[in-house]
């Protein structure tokens, strides 16, 4: 996306760096499309600290995303969320100057890598996992938004499709 410099832009955030909104954006709007080299599973990237950057996009595939992507935090109370593998949408509305975040849940469903929570948000769940840790309220929500990768929400619609919330 060639506009992606007016969009967002990289600055100070409560984690280090982070990826703010250029302009306001509303919900369903398209923010970014990560762009990036396709790693698997079996590279020896996932054991460094350059490994937790990774994003899942299928059972053993992963991107590596480039700038200004990268620089996206996690929120487990996100504004933003991946649909189709690869595009950051609004989730809701966005205000300029905004901090954008995503949920990195729900893009995980490999059983092996973990990460301390730094958000601070009152539903803070302190460590960050695959999706099918995240509570079942929120993991419909995320599926009713399509905002988890394809190859984890075909799993879990089924799976919910005979859950019901009380």
């Amino acid at each position: 996306m060639k506009n992606n410099i007016e969009r967002v832009y990289i600055s100070n955030s409560n984690t280090g760096k982070g990826l703010f909104a250029g302009r306001m954006f509303l919900p369903g709007k398209l923010i970014l499309k990560f762009s990036g080299t396709r790693v698997d599973r079996d590279d020896p990237i996932h054991g460094t600290p350059l490994g937790s950057n990774l994003i899942q996009t299928g059972y053993k595939t992963y991107i590596m995303p480039e700038s200004p992507g990268i620089f996206i935090n996690h929120s487990c109370s996100p504004n933003a969320g991946i649909i189709n593998n690869r595009k950051l949408v609004a989730i809701m509305k966005i205000n300029e100057h905004d901090e954008i975040t995503f949920d990195y849940s729900t893009t995980m469903d490999e059983d092996f890598w973990t990460m301390d929570c730094l958000c601070s948000k009152p539903i803070c769940r302190g460590v960050i996992k695959d999706f099918k840790t995240i509570p079942i309220y929120l993991q419909q929500k995320y599926l009713s938004l399509e905002i988890v990768q394809k190859f984890i929400a075909h799993k879990y619609k089924e799976l919910h499709k005979y859950t019901y919330l009380i």
